[in-house]
């Protein structure tokens, strides 16, 4: 069975780059994103909380499909992949337990089985944060 295994020098990237966009002004998401138009289709808390809730799970799901695109060693639908012996098979749901709460997430899943997540590991589903997994990694 071949293990996924993120490059030491990937996760060193991604840990600065997140904590410089932390550290610069207090600001994870620069301001120019937060227009007004933007902001004004939250109306209360509960709008917000949905909004980082759906916004945790499409990251968690697009980090997924990065791993399985190094576990595979091609992009989806590209032509590398053609008889190379192991493919995706499409995904299956996962519901999970974050900070924003429950979640159902898709999972995507290859045709030999040995996709092992680090994002979101095999038997676990609580307390999946994004900081903490870089964090921990590095």
């Amino acid at each position: 069975m071949q293990e996924f295994i993120v490059p030491h020098y990937y996760l060193l990237i991604l840990r600065f780059k997140f904590m410089d966009i932390v550290t610069k002004n207090h600001e994870a998401v620069p301001r120019e994103l937060l227009s007004k138009e933007f902001l004004s289709q939250f109306k209360t808390e509960s709008d917000v909380s949905q909004f980082l809730k759906n916004l945790h799970s499409q990251v968690l799901e697009q980090m997924l499909e990065g791993e399985m695109d190094a576990h595979l060693g091609y992009e989806k639908h590209s032509t590398l992949g053609n008889n190379s012996g192991n493919s995706r098979n499409g995904s299956f749901p996962k519901k999970i337990q974050t900070e924003h709460g429950e979640s159902v997430i898709h999972i995507p899943r290859d045709r030999l089985s040995d996709f092992s997540p680090v994002v979101v590991p095999k038997h676990e589903s609580r307390g999946l944060s994004i900081e903490k997994l870089v964090i921990s990694i590095c």
